[in-house]
């Protein structure tokens, strides 16, 4: 794994007391947390540190706070509040500091004075401006932007404010630093090369990095030379040249600062100083204000009026054709009628121009693959078969073609003849729309702002048919698409309007024939608007899980379904022999015992006697498993029903999704609910709320406290069972979530988020708008600030361990699996099989101990560890066994691991289950051997019990073991010229397996 793209490259005092003080009294009012003491901090995790030019005073960035402290060590006093969310200072010559600040929503530059007075902002806009660096004398910052196309070094003048770019696209520079005579800049270009530019862009290459090795935090030291931290697989190095001068510490991979040849530079959690060959710690206390979570219980579904609603398209005649429970319905005429039975899964309907044929994806031919349904007749048959997915079909205005996406995230037109790649891979592009003379396909796709960072705003992308050409455009200047799904762009069936939803309303915009802006976009909307299509000249639209109908004045209406579901029943009283047990809770086993199971649960564990239902006197009980990270719709299309199957497959009872398509998640929820769907159960939210710039499709871009506002009472009225804000979501944003927020939250973040009252982070450390992360450094390690907080605040931590790929290389047997061959998608499974054949690298091993122990230091300290595993960007099912595998290589032990998937998680869902003793829900896995001895027999999995409702492996391999797959595939056709990738951010989803990105 590419460990840099995982990072993506890498008031007055008295005011913040004040400030801070006062968002720990009021950072809550839902009573979900309590205030705590404080925790004092005496080690901080990937901090920066600079020195004031009189030597006197340190400033540093902990927690996101810029610091200051005496040069000798001590007590640091805060500068900067919670909101401010400030790093990476730099000390002027007349004791100002600089340092970049998220407080709106992009990153700009601040100066503050020593004494915490003068707070100013020097820059403003859309794009970021980050990595500030005073000149020597004062008079000038440098520092990095993509405000021109790419990160390039600038320098802003503080007299006048004018902004020099100093560097050309498409250079990805960082960390620029001054040398000691103000006349060249020292800066990092995209990990790989340390280069140097004059004020008059005069451009030298000093260093590349060696094979396999990143290069960070580059600074002119002694004699102008260069010098820079080399990260290498376990270990980072300060190097002086060519000369490591530091080594064996995990050096943080920020500037030094040099003073003849004495270094100040930061690792191992601590300030220290190098000089005359030995290295002292310069220590530091700081105190933060925490609050401690007080869990909520989650609640199940019981039925009621279907709210999962996905995908409604209209046809001329104004049906309305849409998937629930997971099969495809038809509401005409006042009357909801099922069209499929439901078994496998069958998405995204899309009528004929004539009103009289369904096209839609289905697995049950093993993959989706695109059928017709002929609605007169009922007749329903495949439609231009291909050997990977099919998705997200959608009708030509001649009814002749169909356009979809494969599971690649390429675009294909097919008729009767054959089928023709439009577009190259795409990262997770959304469902086509063909203008109204056929001649061009749109759709939402991402265009980054930077290849540093991934993300950027979801934009019209348009094929043009005739000519090839493939063009980008922006709904709105620094505006996304709401979501690349649903939610637009949509040609009105004259081809004279398109449709789509931006910041969580619809906008109407009139366009040529061709779909290129012929005037403004008109918000049509004011109300949650989801899934839009046109019916004549409305539109028709889901919100909060109600139909909608809507004049383009904005007048609207609401669209009667009538259509609701009750919980599946609970199977009756059965008695199963087991030969072993364990409750969750106990040191060892329990052998030789009847579960006695009624109403779905649990009501006696004791020992056998009788008559048993079930005889399981072979295996061994333990607690289904629960797997707290993953994101079952993020490939959902291609997996398709499969996808249940293999979580039981492998043990696990219950999954929770931290972030999922919205209405696919609430459709798969109330068909798990309802039993027609085969599966674990599923806790989850929908689309995470981000902020400005977003990367994954399901992430909704909010700019605004108006805007939360929508995004919260979708969440609330769909009945998320949590909400997750994303990365470049302000903190005042994030702060209000909570405050409004009826449900657990969730984030990236572990400060101030254990100060807003959140209730968890996922990853061990994720993504983050820094670029790196303030939880984990780039060897994987965390210090005392990091476990600290965590314990302290009571916040879950969710590994994921990713590195875990690693030990595929002594033990690749889940990946050889019939479970595995027979329940992945072909392709899935082939990826899968050829990464197990790579075996694991010495660098994954090294960071996933790293990560192992952090978690284990967590757990250990009385903190809440829970385990997950961010599928399918790992593997469903088998990735979680193979974080508990890691775990316990690692230093857990096996009942320790099992622990973070079954007890600890359900604490943090609120639910009884987990456990095996009375009153619990039935879940439960009947393995081979003992989990408690050998970790590897808990996915020995030969029954799996949900609610009572008792599933056997083969039984669940049985729908796909004997699939035929697609037959009489139609012929590949020559590619259009706009399939040709010109664009370095055209890839598909899977090709970055990167670490922790949700």
């Amino acid at each position: 794994m590419d460990l840099s793209r995982r990072e993506l490259l890498a008031r007055t005092g008295q005011a913040a007391a004040v400030a801070t003080a006062a968002s720990t009294a009021t950072a809550l009012t839902n009573g979900t947390a309590q205030a705590d003491a404080g925790v004092t901090l005496t080690q901080g995790t990937n901090i920066s540190v600079s020195r004031s030019a009189d030597g006197k005073w340190l400033a540093m960035d902990l927690v996101t706070a810029i610091w200051v402290l005496p040069a000798t060590g001590g007590r640091a006093r805060r500068l900067t509040d919670e909101l401010q969310d400030a790093t990476l200072p730099s000390f002027g010559p007349d004791g100002r500091i600089a340092f970049q600040s998220y407080r709106d929503g992009n990153y700009h530059l601040y100066v503050i004075g020593l004494d915490g007075r003068g707070l100013r902002q020097l820059t403003r806009g859309r794009y970021d401006h980050r990595e500030p660096a005073f000149s020597p004398d004062g008079t000038k910052i440098a520092f990095v932007s993509d405000r021109a196309g790419s990160y390039g070094v600038h320098v802003l003048d503080l007299a006048s404010g004018a902004i020099t770019r100093l560097t050309e696209a498409p250079d990805d520079a960082a960390a620029p630093q001054w040398s000691p005579d103000g006349e060249r800049i020292i800066f990092v270009v995209g990990t790989a090369t340390v280069e140097t530019v004059t004020l008059d862009g005069t451009r030298e290459r000093l260093v590349t990095a060696p094979a396999g090795a990143q290069l960070f935090g580059a600074a002119f030291g002694p004699g102008g030379r260069a010098s820079y931290t080399v990260v290498r697989p376990g270990q980072a190095d300060l190097v002086l040249g060519t000369t490591p001068v530091v080594t064996g510490q995990d050096v943080f991979g920020f500037a030094p600062i040099w003073d003849g040849d004495s270094v100040l530079y930061t690792a191992d959690g601590k300030i220290r100083l190098r000089a005359g060959g030995t290295t002292k710690d310069i220590p530091f206390e700081a105190t933060v204000p925490v609050r401690r979570v007080r869990r909520r219980r989650t609640r199940n579904l019981t039925g009621g009026p279907v709210k999962g609603i996905a995908s409604p398209v209209v046809s001329s005649d104004g049906k309305i054709a849409f998937r629930a429970l997971n099969a495809i319905h038809l509401l005409s005429g006042g009357r909801t009628t099922r069209l499929t039975d439901g078994r496998y899964f069958d998405s995204d309907p899309d009528f004929s121009p004539d009103g009289t044929r369904l096209v839609y994806a289905s697995d049950r031919t093993g993959v989706a693959q695109l059928r017709i349904r002929d609605l007169r007749t009922g007749a329903d048959e495949l439609y231009a078969p291909a050997p990977g997915a099919q998705t997200t079909p959608r009708f030509s205005p001649d009814g002749t073609k169909v356009a979809y996406v494969d599971q690649d995230g390429q675009v294909w037109v097919a008729d009767a003849t054959g089928r023709r790649q439009i577009t190259p891979a795409l990262f997770q592009p959304g469902r086509p729309t063909w203008s109204a003379d056929g001649t061009v396909v749109a759709l939402a796709a991402v265009k980054p702002f930077s290849r540093r960072f991934r993300e950027g705003t979801s934009q019209i992308l348009s094929v043009d048919l005739a000519s090839g050409e493939l063009s980008y455009t922006e709904p709105m200047p620094f505006r996304s698409i709401a979501t690349r799904g649903d939610d637009g762009p949509v040609f009105s069936p004259d081809g004279k309007h398109v449709a789509f939803v931006v910041e969580s309303v619809a906008w109407v915009v009139p366009v040529d024939a061709k779909g290129a802006f012929t005037g403004e976009p008109r918000q049509v909307t004011r109300e949650v608007t989801d899934s839009l299509a046109w019916h004549g000249d409305d539109l028709v639209y889901l919100s909060n899980g109600r139909l909608r109908r809507s004049t383009l004045d904005g007048r609207a209406t609401a669209i009667r379904l009538n259509l609701s579901y009750s919980r599946a029943r609970a199977p009756e009283r059965k008695v199963v022999r087991v030969g072993a047990c364990w409750d969750g809770e106990a040191e060892g086993l329990r052998r030789d015992v009847d579960i006695v199971v009624a109403n779905g649960r649990v009501e006696e564990v004791r020992p056998h006697r009788g008559h048993a239902d079930v005889d399981a006197s072979e295996l061994t009980a333990i607690p289904g498993l629960i797997d707290a990270h993953n994101h079952w719709h993020l490939r959902g299309r291609q997996w398709g029903a499969r996808q249940g199957n293999v979580w039981l497959a492998y043990g696990i009872t219950t999954v929770r999704s931290p972030g999922d398509p919205v209405y696919q998640m609430v459709e798969t929820r109330e068909a798990l609910a309802a039993g027609t769907l085969t599966g674990p159960r599923f806790y989850a939210t929908g689309e995470a709320i981000d902020g400005s710039r977003v990367y994954y499709n399901f992430m909704r871009p909010t700019l605004s406290r108006a805007q939360l506002d929508l995004e919260l009472r979708r969440a609330h009225e769909l009945g998320y069972d949590m909400i997750k804000t994303y990365v470049r979501l302000p903190v005042e944003l994030q702060r209000a979530a909570v405050r409004r927020s009826r449900v657990p939250l969730s984030s990236h973040y572990l400060y101030p988020a254990a100060n807003l009252g959140m209730d968890g982070m996922e990853h061990v450390g994720a993504t983050n708008r820094l670029g790196y992360s303030h939880t984990v450094t780039r060897l994987g390690k965390a210090y005392q600030d990091v476990v600290e907080l965590f314990v302290r605040s009571g916040m879950s931590m969710t590994p994921t361990l990713f590195h875990s790929r690693a030990l595929f290389a002594e033990d690749k047997s889940l990946a050889l699996d019939e479970r595995t061959r027979v329940l992945f998608p072909p392709w899935e499974y082939e990826r899968y099989l050829a990464e197990a054949d790579s075996g694991g690298s010495s660098s994954s091993a090294a960071i996933l101990r790293n990560w192992v122990e952090f978690a284990l230091a967590v757990h250990r300290g009385g903190g809440l560890v829970i385990c997950g595993t961010d599928a399918p960007l790992d593997a469903p099912a088998t990735a979680t066994h193979m974080n508990l595998r890691a775990m316990v290589k690692y230093g857990f032990t096996p009942r320790e691991a099992l622990i973070t998937a079954t007890r600890n998680p359900a604490r943090w869902l609120g639910l009884p289950i987990g456990a095996i003793k009375p009153g619990a829900p039935a879940d439960v896995a009947f393995v081979s051997g003992n989990p408690l001895q050998d970790i590897r027999d808990a996915a020995n999995v030969r029954q799996v019990m949900v609610g009572g409702h008792l599933h056997r492996v083969p039984d669940l391999l049985a729908p796909y073991r004997n699939q035929a797959g697609v037959s009489a595939e139609r012929p590949a056709l020559a590619p259009l010229a706009s399939a040709e990738n010109k664009h370095w951010w055209h890839e598909p989803e899977w090709a970055e397996r990167v670490c922790c990105d949700h």
